[in-house]
Parts: structure tokens; sequence; C-alpha cells
């Protein structure tokens, strides 16, 4: 299977998911269903964000709206390549991988495996803050008072007869 073209041929982050289950079962040899995607505004910091977070025993992975957007106005050929890195993170961690420095390293494992070492997928793996300009707005830090969560309609395309 190719990933880059498959990456490079999707539209929407349901389309990127669906990439990064194929990834995953490729690699660990199961998936899970049933999962949703929420976005939400979860703050800026030049020096660092929370890209997404997966609250455990959900069915639910929440992505910030600020790198998407932020990205789209830098440097929308990153789009992709940010979003597989960040979705192949969290669906990670909703099939067992919770602690967090063996999760970065299998996304990064996986990452080098399917996309080589010069690949955007591979190169956000290894290093982020690379990427800042790309992801932050500069001299801007704020945190939003709530958490609206906008929910992705048909997300995860796997097959669920209940919702967890």
């Amino acid at each position: 299977m190719d990933f880059p073209k498959l990456l490079d041929g999707t539209r929407t982050l349901a389309d990127v998911f669906e990439i990064v289950k194929r990834a995953v079962e490729r690699d660990v040899g199961y998936a899970r269903g049933g999962l949703m995607l929420g976005l939400a505004d979860l703050g800026n910091h030049p020096q660092g964000f929370i890209g997404a977070f997966y609250p455990v025993a959900t069915n639910v992975i929440v992505m910030n709206k600020v790198p998407l957007t932020r990205i789209k106005e830098t440097n929308p050929d990153l789009y992709k390549a940010y979003a597989f890195h960040v979705l192949l993170h969290e669906y990670l961690h909703s099939v067992g991988y919770l602690d967090e420095v063996q999760c970065r390293s299998k996304v990064h494992a996986i990452s080098l495996e399917l996309f080589g070492d010069r690949h955007p997928v591979t190169l956000i793996a290894e290093d982020v803050s690379k990427f800042f300009p790309s992801l932050v707005y500069p001299d801007l830090a704020w945190q939003p008072q709530e958490l609206n969560i906008e929910l992705v309609e048909g997300f995860d395309r796997g097959n669920t007869g209940y919702i967890a």
C-alpha cells in the first residue's frame, strides 16, 4: 500500500482518518470503530499548544482548530501531514497506547515505516516544534473561556452498532 499516495488523495479529515486506521491495523493488527471527531478552540501559545486529546474510555477525539486554521493560512501543503500525525497519535491512545512517551515513539515508528524519513508526516513526528511557525500564531497566547466542541459528521466510517 502506498501511504504517501493514499494521503495525497484525501480530501477531508474523515478521509485522513481512514488512512490512519489502515496504518494502525497494519502495524498492531487491530482497529476500533465508532470514534467521533470534535473540533474545538483549545487555545494558542507561541511556544506550544495542545494539538488534540483523547479522553480515555470515550469514543471521541477532540482536535484543536487553531493549528488547522493556521496551517491553511501559512502552509496548506502541510495540512494533511499534520492531520495524519495528530489523528494517528490520538487513535493510538484510543486503541490502548496510553503512555505518552510510548505513543510518540509508536507514531514515529509507524510514520517512518510508511512514509520514509523525508516525508512531512515523519518530520512532524520527529519534532513538531520545527513546524511551529505554521502551527501557532506568533506573539499571541490565549485559552478559551469554555470548550465548545463541533462534531464532524461522517468521521469514522467503521461499522459499529453502539456508542460506548
